[in-house]
């Protein structure tokens, strides 16, 4: 029966939702109601919203039971750690490391898995434990292994579904390295956004078995990847849909700030300044910073905003070598930009940008990766068609 709190939100109004979308089909129904999400949502959290990453004030149940509730039976992610743990304040801490994340997007991902009965799954990032929670409803919890590498989560998510009488394999360790005791799967999936997919779990898969990831480059843009495993020990597959998730902690990276790159002086420091009539309010939407990503190869932006909607987009290396600014303001149709070291990074986006814009403005669906011994390779269309990296 459905608690009472005194709102219109509730499992069966998000379920209804949810169906509508398309999101969530009849094979999941029965797991959505047998592990209602409120079981696996701590009682204090931080709400984001649906579509974004921009988190709201800290609710705790006990003081807000109504806006608890709404906020867990709203279709939007629900952050639920702030640096690992080490902040609890209420407001925001400085970078998100938990959450619970959005029913649209644990849905649609679950249902690329494409999991049958006694499949044997790993999930890469246990959380709060609703996914492993949804999955033993659906494979038989003996088939479902979970890997956590924060202790104090892994601790909380296993009471949570101990309670709601789950009770996978649930392990506390790095999840970059799969868990290779109960390895075959027939099914990976990643709760944990990644650069590079971890061979480990490639080698735990069996053939024509399935990795479901989020997927995204240094600078930016993430998507969902559907790899399958093949006999030679590689995995191909498409993006799906865009996704924003939090990093893998094995692939967290530290970034330096600007003062690193102007090496003391004041900006433009030894900049070399020029104009382009691309606006750099063309370079940010998700798809479009993907599509640049995984092109131009260990560099990131950042957004310096000012009064009246004008800003500077940074764009920085990660070798701590270049570094390129290009400012915006409304109205204007050339716009300045100041370019440092030997890559000339703000040449390197809009040369991205112009491929992007002469493939017909692919979105995610249009790419896919391979991933080998070697390396990966992102491609258009189809895997002989590799996407081509600009060389800084």
């Amino acid at each position: 029966m459905t608690e009472q709190h005194g709102t219109d939100a509730s499992p069966e109004r998000l379920a209804s939702a949810l169906m509508e979308k398309g999101v969530l089909t009849s094979d999941w129904l029965p797991a959505f109601k047998r592990a209602p999400r409120h079981m696996f949502v701590p009682d204090a959290i931080w709400p984001g919203t649906a579509g974004g990453n921009r988190q709201k004030r800290r609710i705790v149940r006990s003081e807000e039971p109504r806006a608890w509730w709404d906020a867990v039976y709203t279709d939007a992610p629900i952050t639920t750690q702030w640096d690992d743990g080490a902040y609890t304040g209420p407001d925001k801490g400085r970078i998100p490391t938990s959450s619970n994340s959005m029913p649209t997007m644990v849905f649609s991902m679950l249902d690329a898995l494409s999991v049958h009965e006694n499949h044997r799954v790993l999930e890469i990032g246990t959380g709060t434990g609703w996914n492993a929670a949804l999955l033993s409803h659906r494979v038989g919890p003996e088939n479902v292994v979970t890997v956590e590498v924060d202790e104090a989560t892994a601790s909380d998510a296993r009471k949570r579904l101990q309670d709601a009488g789950f009770v996978p394999l649930a392990v506390v360790g790095d999840g970059a390295a799969g868990f290779a005791l109960e390895a075959p799967y027939d099914r990976v999936i990643a709760t944990c956004s990644i650069g590079q997919v971890p061979h480990a779990w490639i080698e735990q898969t069996k053939p024509g078995g399935v990795i479901v990831a989020p997927w995204g480059p240094t600078y930016g843009g993430e998507a969902v990847v559907r790899l399958t495993v093949k006999s030679d020990g590689t995995a191909s597959g498409k993006f799906i849909g865009s996704s924003a998730f939090m990093r893998l902690r094995d692939q967290r990276t530290e970034r330096k700030h600007v003062r690193e790159y102007l090496k003391g002086k004041p900006w433009p420091a030894d900049g070399v300044k020029s104009t382009t009539t691309l606006s750099p309010d063309d370079v940010g939407d998700w798809h479009i910073m993907f599509a640049i990503g995984v092109q131009v190869a260990d560099a990131f932006p950042w957004m310096e905003s000012y009064a009246a909607g004008s800003y500077t987009l940074w764009l920085r290396d990660t070798a701590v070598t270049s570094w390129a600014t290009a400012d915006y303001e409304k109205g204007r149709t050339d716009y300045e930009v100041a370019q440092s070291g030997p890559r000339k990074l703000w040449d390197e986006v809009e040369k991205a940008y112009r491929w992007w814009e002469k493939q017909g403005r692919p979105g995610f669906e249009r790419f896919g990766l391979t991933v080998t011994v070697d390396g990966e390779t992102i491609w258009l269309d189809e895997p002989g068609n590799p996407v081509p990296p600009i060389l800084g």
